[in-house]
């Protein structure tokens, strides 16, 4: 037994201490603490070399054939980003250098964009927005907890200044146009019959009630009066023995509950109560956290501060001697290609990169050769005749179509990939192995400040001695080469003429005269700019779906679990939303569109994206709109506005509840009035207008997407994710979770199984219904004599209609219609195989007749 309790006692310390060592605060800690984060942000780039050298071979890996293999490599890379994601997104909100913090955010920005591409190759190959990896979380000896996507913490940390403006300022208007939530007047509200004859029957049972206990009382007292005779002896023993009985039986059943409970404890499955508090450990920890913000704060003010000194200390003691030596050697290469081809050369345009591509490591030869190549390649660029270009695309298709049957699959290139393996280097280069024993308070250095502003000034510097040295090289060719520097003229002139052509249109500005705050004083006046729920995405509770694979190897498609809604949520909308170069280079995500039965908490996500990036919320939902800026000239003021102030104070999220009213088949009578297609035509006009540099997202829900036009819906939103009824092991997450928060206490009374199990079909708008109706402030007095059951909750939920499984299986079947839906059925079909032979014996007999 003590070999046990010493074993037991062991694993439970170094179970604390792995858990809780590097937050420990002791004499030292935070250097020590930097120390380690040093160690792990290593760890985390050697892991990524790792990954890069398996990305980047030598030689390019062979075409897979097989769908599956080449899923599964795919499901692996991804698995392992996510890992490096984690460790560098703990690194980078703890390590207070805050030129190493630049470093880790350029490689987890990369890291981040991606994991994205990995996402988007997976969904284009499996054509599904979930995935199933319970074989490679075996493979790699990880828990589902593993594939969580971190919310990388800067998103708000870095912005705080800026977004508690913003929050000043949307309040400062609510104020103003009194749209803040006040009490409502007692008569306000209209009283439906059904409840005004609930209210009647509580008050009549309650008078009867308080009338029979009257009278019960009554005839007690009635029966004592007349009681005459004296209990016994035998009655006084044996009222004496009951109750010892009940006694006795009372203490035993407490003595019992106490060594369970130890047991359980003992074993581990139950935890320890002085454990539920939290440790002088964790607070500790906490408060060495808020320490490192403020250094990091303290510090980056520093970086910045010694930036301004630094330029203007290298600009005036510096820039004399940069701007000769660059116009010795312009001169010099005027010089030598006057030598070798007989004539000056023409200077590079500033496009180009100006004398930048002087300075490279080449002769004159070679850069007159790279100068006329992008001549003949402008050149040959001019737009051509339209047979021509259909010919050339016909020949390049049945050229793509040869090479993919003969290929098979590939990855796809990357963004991110190049910057990565940049990144590696120069962490390899210089932060590997760096000594920094003189540096213990982790400041900047001025060493590498010198050497980064060193090339801004030499850039700045170029620009005024290109000015320069093109009038000096125009003056030499017209003293030495007359009829030569005519012509160059006359050929940048028409150079200089063909690109100012290429003028691209640019879109009227509605308000031009009105300033930010006006615009958004109007739209929180007409309720289409408003401030985003307190909530966030790990509020959003469900469980792993552990039977997917097992499913899909059976040729079932599961439906996916409240977990892969909230990560396939963070990558298709926190991720790229929070970061300005991760959203200019992934794959991008114009509009969402988020389909499920009512309940399923579609509108608590939408909230949570804009807490989670500190994005404004506009509301163009259909039944918002109504009756607001009419006609199309209004209409396309509302639409501008929206989408100016979204620009300018991006990120931002448009939000459209109840999206299948702009493309219902048929509009109902009793919606006529409200006209809710009036943005089915402009709305689509404006998501085109928005690019890679613009962070806003079209947030689309729906409950009813049978009633719209499929087509017109799936134009609109790229990305259609179906949201499901909860499953078991979410259900059971969300009651315990849910009874917590509302303030119960979830005991062995309480049978959080059973209560799962007859709750399916039910969504968690249902669950905190019921939880609202039954656990109210006096049941919550109550709990230390009589704790919560199952049976309590069973009434109230028994009178709500639950999501049943035919509404679940109408929204699969309407899933399966959609473009991504159609290729996930073929692919699992085999149609695609199929149809490919008969589709070229079809082509020859045409092309025979």
């Amino acid at each position: 037994m003590r070999f046990i309790l010493r074993s037991y006692t062991h694993s439970v310390v170094r179970l604390f201490v792995k858990k809780h060592w590097k937050r420990i605060s002791l004499p030292g800690a935070k250097d020590m603490s930097q120390r380690r984060y040093n160690e792990l942000w290593a760890d985390a780039q050697l892991a990524l070399s790792c990954l890069l050298t398996e990305e980047l071979p030598a030689e390019p890996p062979r075409p897979e054939k097989d769908r599956v293999v080449f899923f599964q490599r795919l499901a692996m890379l991804y698995v392992r980003y996510i890992q490096i994601f984690r460790q560098l997104e703990e690194i980078y909100d703890q390590v207070v250098h805050p030129q190493k913090r630049r470093v880790i955010r350029a490689i987890l920005d990369g890291v981040i964009g991606r994991v994205l591409e990995l996402k988007n190759e997976m969904v284009e190959k499996e054509f599904s927005e979930y995935h199933y990896m319970d074989d490679i979380l075996h493979d790699l000896k990880l828990t589902p907890e593993a594939l969580e996507i971190p919310i990388p913490r800067y998103f708000i940390s870095e912005r705080g200044k800026e977004l508690q403006k913003r929050t000043t300022m949307l309040t400062d208007i609510l104020k103003m146009v009194e749209v803040t939530e006040s009490p409502e007047p007692l008569m306000a509200k209209d009283m439906s019959q059904e409840k005004a004859i609930k209210i009647i029957q509580v008050a009549e049972r309650a008078r009867q009630g308080r009338l029979r206990a009257k009278l019960n009382e009554e005839s007690r007292n009635m029966n004592r009066m007349y009681r005459t005779k004296d209990p016994g002896t035998e009655a006084i023993e044996s009222a004496t023995v009951c109750i010892q009985k009940v006694w006795r039986g009372f203490m035993q059943r407490k003595r019992t509950k106490i060594v369970r409970e130890e047991e359980m404890i003992f074993l581990g499955m139950a935890m320890d109560p002085k454990f539920q508090a939290p440790s002088p450990a964790e607070v500790a920890a906490l408060s060495s956290e808020a320490c490192t913000k403020i250094k990091q704060e303290e510090h980056c003010e520093d970086y910045q501060k010694s930036l301004v000194s630094v330029t203007n200390q290298l600009r005036d003691v510096e820039g004399d001697d940069i701007s000769k030596t660059m116009k010795e050697q312009i001169r010099q290469w005027f010089i030598e290609c006057r030598d070798t081809t007989g004539s000056f050369p023409d200077y590079p345009d500033e496009e180009d990169g100006g004398s930048a591509l002087i300075f490279a490591e080449k002769n004159p030869k070679q850069l007159l050769e790279e100068i006329a190549a992008k001549e003949e390649e402008d050149s040959n660029n001019k737009p051509k005749g339209k047979e021509e270009k259909k010919e050339k695309g016909k020949k390049e298709k049945g050229k793509d179509d040869e090479e993919e049957e003969e290929a098979g699959l590939k990855m796809l290139p990357s963004a991110f990939l190049p910057d990565l393996e940049m990144e590696n280097k120069i962490f390899e280069d210089f932060w590997k192995n760096r000594n920094e024993t003189r540096n213990f308070s982790q400041r900047h250095e001025v060493e590498l400040i010198k050497e980064e502003r060193r090339k801004i000034i030499e850039a700045e510097i170029r620009v005024k001695v290109d000015e320069q040295m093109r009038q000096e090289l125009a003056e030499w060719k017209l003293a030495v080469d007359k009829d030569k520097g005519g012509k160059t003229k006359a050929n940048a002139k028409k150079k200089k003429g063909s690109k100012s052509g290429k003028k691209k249109k640019k879109e009227k500005d509605l308000t031009a005269d009105r300033t930010l705050e006006s615009l958004c004083q109007e739209l929180v006046e007409e309720g289409l700019l408003k401030q985003a729920n307190d909530v966030r995405l790990h509020d959003y509770m469900g469980d792993y779906s552990y039977l997917g694979t097992t499913l899909r190897q059976n040729d079932i498609e599961p439906m996916p679990s409240l977990s892969d809604v909230r990560q396939v949520l963070s990558l298709y909308a926190v991720l790229p939303l929070g970061s300005q170069y991760v959203h200019e280079k992934a794959p991008l995500i114009k509009a969402i569109l988020l389909a499920g039965p009512e309940g399923v908490g579609k509108k608590m996500l939408i909230h949570a994206i804009c807490q989670e990036t500190g994005a404004n919320l506009f509301d163009l939902s259909p039944l918002n709109t109504a009756g607001k800026y009419p006609g199309k000239s209004g209409l396309a003021m509302m639409l501008h506005m929206v989408f100016k102030v979204a620009r300018l104070l991006q990120p931002s999220v448009i939000w459209i509840e109840d999206a299948e009213k702009m493309f219902y088949k048929k509009v109902p009578k009793e919606e006529k009035e409200l006209d809710p297609k009036r943005l089915k035509k402009d709305l689509p006009k404006s998501l085109k207008l928005i690019k890679g540099e613009d962070r806003v997202l079209i947030v689309g829900t729906t409950k009813d997407p049978l009633s719209a036009d499929i087509k017109s819906l799936c134009k609109m939103y790229s990305k259609i994710i179906l949201i499901p009824r909860p499953d078991y092991g979410s259900r059971y997450i969300l009651w315990n979770q849910l009874i917590r928060k509302r303030g119960g206490d979830v005991t062995r009374s309480l049978d959080l199984g059973s209560l799962a199990k007859i709750s399916d079909g039910y969504t968690p708008g249902h669950m905190v219904q019921v939880i609202q109706s039954i656990i109210t402030k006096r049941r919550i007095l109550q709990q230390a004599n009589r704790p919560l059951t199952a049976a309590e909750f069973v009434a109230p939920l028994a009178k709500i209609d639950p999501v049943f499984q035919e509404e679940e299986e109408a929204l699969k079947n309407w899933y399966a219609k959609t473009p991504l839906g159609k290729k996930r059925i073929k692919a699992a079909t085999g149609k695609e195989e199929e149809e490919a032979p008969v589709k070229g014996k079809d082509a020859k007999k045409k092309g025979k007749k």
